[in-house]
């Protein structure tokens, strides 16, 4: 589905978002290990969610879907079989953090997935779970992912790279290994891993950049997926370029590790303010406001690069409409995504206009341009890219076609319904 972006008028209004990715992920997954039935409030209703549903039910867990994205996981016959076979589509979230709770499990387990996530790297948790007596095979440490079963043995690893997928992936694995799992990263990655697993009882505990887990047995409880605010953060940076625009975002996840994006757009010079915060399982939750803003260019880097990793590719965007030039480094990952986001991204706003130019770890934008179109652009089968060139869309003289814009439905299958109710 090829799609067509014109110019927009201001954008106002009010937005429900819709649930975390994230925690949407962890949420099914954990409710698996509990044994038990657990309701799972406002669960994802993206492509890469509904894989690891399907997963879960070839691992044999029931699962009742309602219409009002409320579903049920019975988990009392999971993990009972010797052999699985569990296609994780295009989520590496479904395969990197399935890897670490099937090490551990008396069974041969297949972890596949499609074209793109075959060609992305699994050696980040693959070397991890081998230190602690995984038996893996693999494709170049690529998928397929053929995992053996064993018991596990404790380690303390310390990861070359701030990555929630390679934390959340050891502690699975720690969670069901006797003695003491510790990870540290570098850099803070964002949480979710560890204060939903402190929210359903697993023994864990934080110290700075270390994380310990011990063999813990986890409590079916209720479980609220709160607003995903990387989905938040489009529509944030179309509110923040668009003349004139004024949106509410509402029941928006604020978790620390995640608000990057609200960092970089005060230090641009943005109207951004939070309303009603409060905690929803163990998550911060609010609403944020924001309005047309005269931004400025700003330089991102190091610390901040894992709270907003998600987020450069509109921030791109962001940039483009700044004074001044921004500088993004650090942020090498960004080539291991759905696509090499630096590269595409570059090549995509370039075409349109923008003044970008790629570097080894990030890119450069010089601000305050006149963004063209008038031409077509390609978004690699990357939902993220696709949304960031439509905000880009929104600010160019001339309109801009997006090829291929289903990938959207990957995260996001309600963004345009979304745009059109703020344009209406």
């Amino acid at each position: 589905m090829d799609v067509t972006v014109f110019q927009s008028k201001p954008l106002k209004g009010e937005l429900i978002i819709p649930s975390d990715k994230s925690i949407s992920h962890r949420a099914a997954m954990f409710a698996s290990l509990t044994g038990g039935r657990v309701e799972i409030v406002n669960y994802s209703r993206g492509a890469d969610c509904i894989s690891t549903l399907g997963i879960l039910k070839s691992l044999g867990c029931r699962i009742e879907v309602f219409s009002d994205q409320r579903i049920v996981i019975d988990s009392s016959d999971a993990y009972r079989n010797d052999i699985y076979k569990l296609n994780c589509g295009n989520s590496g979230t479904s395969m990197r953090l399935f890897a670490g709770i099937l090490a551990s499990k008396e069974a041969e387990s297949t972890l596949f997935g499609d074209s793109s996530l075959s060609r992305r790297p699994m050696k980040r948790i693959i070397l991890p779970l081998e230190l602690m007596g995984a038996k893996i095979k693999h494709s170049k440490y690529c998928a397929p992912l053929i995992i053996k079963g064993a018991e596990l043995f404790p380690v303390s690893y310390k990861s070359p790279l701030a990555s929630a997928q390679v934390k959340s992936c050891i502690l699975l694995a720690g969670l069901n290994t006797y003695g003491e799992t510790k990870v540290s990263e570098p850099f803070k990655s964002r949480n979710h891993t560890e204060r939903l697993l402190e929210y359903m009882g697993a023994d864990i505990s934080v110290d700075g950049l270390t994380c310990k887990i011990r063999k813990s047995k986890l409590e079916p409880k209720e479980i609220s997926v709160c607003g995903d605010i990387s989905s938040a953060a489009f529509f944030l940076a179309a509110g923040a370029i668009v003349p004139d625009s004024d949106v509410i975002l509402k029941n928006v996840g604020l978790n620390p590790t995640r608000t990057g994006i609200i960092d970089v757009l005060k230090n641009m010079g943005a109207q951004i303010e939070i309303l009603d915060k409060k905690l929803v399982c163990n998550e911060e939750v609010g609403d944020i406001r924001i309005k047309f803003s005269c931004l400025k260019g700003v330089e991102i880097g190091g610390d901040i690069i894992p709270r907003l990793i998600d987020e450069l590719p509109v921030i791109a965007v962001l940039a483009s409409q700044a004074e001044g030039r921004t500088v993004v480094k650090d942020a090498a990952d960004l080539r291991n995504k759905e696509s090499d986001r630096i590269k595409c991204l570059v090549s995509e706003l370039a075409k349109i206009g923008v003044l970008i130019q790629e570097t080894e770890d990030g890119f450069i934008i010089e601000g305050k341009n006149k963004i063209h179109g008038g031409c077509t652009v390609e978004c690699y089968h990357d939902h993220r890219l696709a949304m960031s060139l439509y905000v880009a869309g929104l600010v160019s003289k001339s309109p801009v076609l997006i090829k291929d814009f289903q990938w959207v439905d990957i995260s996001f299958p309600e963004f345009l319904n979304y745009m059109n109710k703020l344009q209406s």
